[in-house]
């Protein structure tokens, strides 16, 4: 039985509408009055003083709402829209210098009271089996507010307008010759969070994330052959405004013009080519090889077990050419639009930058507060995150961008002085190691250059490298013209696991001498 879109939405809005009116802190949950009536100073003085009685040395309580939605379509019907709410809160005792951490979704001083002796209970039990006493680097007081930079809610946004942007997309790759599917979609998240310590902090926060996306295929049904291209730009820390920042249209129409190409594209002949990086393409290699192996904890063997360890270890520290010396990354959870930019991390350290790379050394880690006095730092980096008021907070990834030139140097300068290289756009399939060492990356989409010239376009191109090569190969970089800020809306680590959304900004960027394989070549399928 088909349906019509109009009684689509009819359906939908029966289904939705009442998560749809519901304002601000406002979420209804069985044994629990709603989020509006609740005061979250009391419930915190509750956690808190129940919390030192019972002999904890620390305390904090979050009480968080979360807000999702994604709508999925495909050609000229929409496939699913998904609405989900969640309300509760966690409390994380330190208990003669062990973690205990309990939560609940029953929002009442009573509960309060019970679940912050449990995390107690917890912290006791733990303490039989810790080997190393924990020790929190001080955090200043903070009483404050804090609002990531949106212009319009997407959240208030009406479901049939977001519809309509998605369908228009779909109708301008379709209208491509040669063009045959497209899905496209939508993804917001809003967190809504309140954190309060034993150290005085009391601190409310308000975050939204957007998610466009889609991809194209092309198919050739004379030999069965298909291309896809998806879209490039990725997930921002702002507001439905991105939708109109960026033209949709025109990239969907380059898309399906793109995917038909590679139909016909060339195959890449293996060998070591000169690589242009595209900050579409680069992100990706800068999240997997820099923000993943200068996270602390996983130096440290703490994520060994499942997200893997790390070449660089704290030995390293101020004494390892990580890249070439024009090469500086940082970490930075205040830039603008950027997924992991916060006020206050969830231990209510206040986000800041630092370089983790600088002139090509290999200078600082990710910290929290529990991981800075293990190498000697006297305050935290602020990379404690929780993906939910029922998870526990610990180590996550900041947005971790590489610095671009001083000059304005655009691609065509980059490319002027490659005798035989390959342009990158895009993320595509990769693989890399446990100790983000060697690694393999693809891409959406290859140009090749030659005598400084961008050419034809290529096919079932990937490049192979170790970490510490691939970045002291980096010769030449774009200036601010050429910098993007993309990003992953789901980076997970963690047993359970947990979700996290990141960004990397960086500048077009030129690497010497890198191996390239042809993906669809016998053994490199």
């Amino acid at each position: 039985m088909s349906s019509t879109r109009r009684e689509f939405l009819q359906t939908a809005g029966l289904a939705f509408g009442s998560a749809i009116a519901l304002p601000s802190w406002v979420f209804e949950h069985e044994a629990s009055a709603s989020a509006a009536t609740i005061d979250k100073n009391g419930l915190a003085d509750v956690a808190l003083a129940t919390a030192k009685r019972a002999g904890a040395s620390y305390a904090d309580i979050r009480i968080n709402r979360y807000r999702f939605e994604a709508i999925n379509t495909r050609e000229r019907q929409v496939q699913q829209v998904s609405r989900s709410q969640s309300f509760g809160f966690g409390v994380r005792v330190l208990w003669q210098g062990t973690w205990g951490f309990a939560a609940s979704r029953e929002v009442t001083p009573a509960e309060v009271r019970r679940v912050t002796q449990e995390a107690v209970g917890i912290a006791r039990a733990n303490a039989a089996h810790q080997r190393k006493r924990i020790t929190l680097a001080p955090a200043p007081k903070a009483v404050t507010s804090w609002r990531s930079t949106f212009e319009r809610d997407p959240f208030d946004v009406p479901l049939d307008d977001k519809i309509q942007f998605l369908l228009k997309l779909n109708e301008k790759a379709l209208a491509v010759k040669g063009v045959s599917f497209i899905n496209s979609g939508l993804v917001f998240v809003n967190e809504q969070k309140f954190f309060a310590s034993t150290d005085g902090s009391r601190i409310e926060q308000y975050l939204i994330r957007s998610n466009p996306s889609f991809n194209v295929t092309a198919v050739n049904r004379d030999n069965g052959d298909f291309q896809t291209r998806a879209s490039l730009l990725g997930p921002k820390g702002i507001g439905y405004e991105y939708l109109t920042q960026h033209d949709w249209l025109k990239e969907a129409e380059l898309a399906g013009n793109e995917a038909v190409m590679k139909l016909q594209a060339k195959p890449v002949a293996p060998d070591k080519y000169d690589l242009l990086l595209h900050p579409t393409h680069l992100f990706l290699t800068i999240h997997e090889s820099v923000g993943h192996s200068t996270e602390l904890d996983r130096a440290l063997g703490w994520e060994a077990d499942y997200a893997g360890t790390s070449f660089l270890t704290p030995d390293k520290t101020g004494k390892f050419q990580f890249a070439s010396k024009i090469v500086n990354l940082y970490a930075d959870r205040t830039q603008q639009g950027g997924l992991a930019t916060t006020g206050y991390d969830d231990d209510g350290v206040a986000a800041q930058k630092w370089h983790l790379i600088k002139d090509g050394l290999f200078v600082d880690w990710q910290t929290t507060r529990d991981l800075a006095p293990l190498i000697g730092r006297k305050t935290s980096y602020g990379c404690s995150y929780a993906d939910s008021w029922g998870s526990v907070p610990f180590p996550r990834m900041p947005n971790v961008s590489l610095e671009p030139a001083k000059e304005n140097n655009k691609l065509e300068d980059l490319a002027a002085d490659i005798k035989d290289g390959i342009l990158f756009h895009g993320r595509g399939s990769y693989s890399i190691d446990q100790q983000r060492y060697n690694f393999q990356f693809g891409g959406q989409t290859f140009y090749e250059i030659k005598n400084g010239k961008v050419g034809a376009m290529l096919r079932d191109v990937a490049y192979q490298s170790r970490t510490p090569d691939f970045w002291n190969a980096c010769d030449m970089l774009g200036g601010q013209s050429t910098y993007e800020l993309s990003g992953s809306f789901n980076d997970g680590k963690g047993q359970p696991g947990q979700s996290n959304a990141v960004s990397h900004g960086c500048p077009i960027a030129r690497f010497r001498g890198i191996n390239v394989l042809n993906t669809a070549a016998r053994g490199n399928r």
